[in-house]
């Protein structure tokens, strides 16, 4: 069982507790994937200079925002880690001379169980988080998680946990999308359908609107993207299977690498 890599939005931490088209949408992906043995997920929310693997045996939600409602900070996700998946990533990551590090005691990040727990709301399913670094050029991100390709094939489901537009000082209060988002996210989506990593690693000189898309102080949210499609590098197909915005310009969106399904 070949799963496909996700590339996913996580948009507020408020996603949560919402019940709306987005919502909606990640509770059927979960139910019409093959359910995976374990998860590796890529959050924005965990950047490292150092390639770090979450080696904890049991999981719990980590409360990492401010001025939510109360309600947000009694939310948990009590995944089991999987110490046999960790050590298959500290094996390929090895093989690689990818310098990485155990920690321990850290939780998942809200870029990671928001996401999560509309997916899979059981919270059964073993998880593996990894940092990224977004000071890497986005070649270098590729292939780390190329580097975790061959998990695919072990019925491992590979999640990058991020935002292609994501600048939270251009947020409206309005769900109409900004012309100057939409253009953006038709570019990426564009070069990802192609496959177009020449284009996609120059996106900061190349996409329309890619300063005000990507900020220097929102980059980490566009990274899990590469982390996501290096894992399809042996299939390389992209689908689109969900868009929308929030707030004027927050995307809301998730691609499919590596293997074709129905949306």
């Amino acid at each position: 069982m070949t799963l496909p890599s996700i590339f996913v939005a996580h948009g507020s931490p408020t996603l949560a507790l919402e019940n709306n088209a987005y919502t909606s949408f990640l509770a059927e992906l979960g139910a019409s994937l093959p359910r995976p043995k374990g998860i590796v997920i890529f959050s924005a929310h965990w950047d490292s200079a150092d390639q770090c693997i979450g080696a904890d045996d049991q999981h719990a939600a980590l409360h990492d925002f401010y001025g939510f409602p109360e309600q947000m900070y009694t939310l948990d996700y009590p995944a089991p880690g999987d110490p046999k998946l960790y050590e298959e990533i500290e094996h390929l990551f090895s093989q690689h001379n990818l310098f990485h590090q155990p920690v321990r005691n850290r939780g998942l990040d809200h870029g990671a169980w928001v996401v999560l727990r509309h997916i899979y709301p059981d919270a059964h399913i073993p998880v593996v988080p990894l940092s990224i670094d977004s000071r890497r050029a986005p070649q270098e991100q590729y292939e780390i998680g190329r580097m975790l390709a061959p998990l695919r094939e072990q019925g491992i489901l590979i999640i990058g946990s991020g935002g292609l537009v994501h600048n939270l000082r251009t947020l409206k209060q309005t769900n109409e999308p900004a012309d100057w988002a939409v253009q953006y996210d038709n570019w990426i989506g564009q070069q990802l359908q192609d496959w177009n990593l020449r284009h996609l690693f120059q996106y900061d000189k190349k996409a329309p609107y890619a300063k005000q898309a990507v900020p220097s102080y929102g980059i980490e949210h566009f990274s899990p993207l590469f982390y996501a499609m290096g894992a399809a590098d042996d299939q390389r197909s992209a689908q689109k299977l969900f868009q929308s915005y929030v707030l004027g310009s927050l995307s809301l969106n998730c691609w499919a690498f590596g293997q074709e399904r129905d949306t």
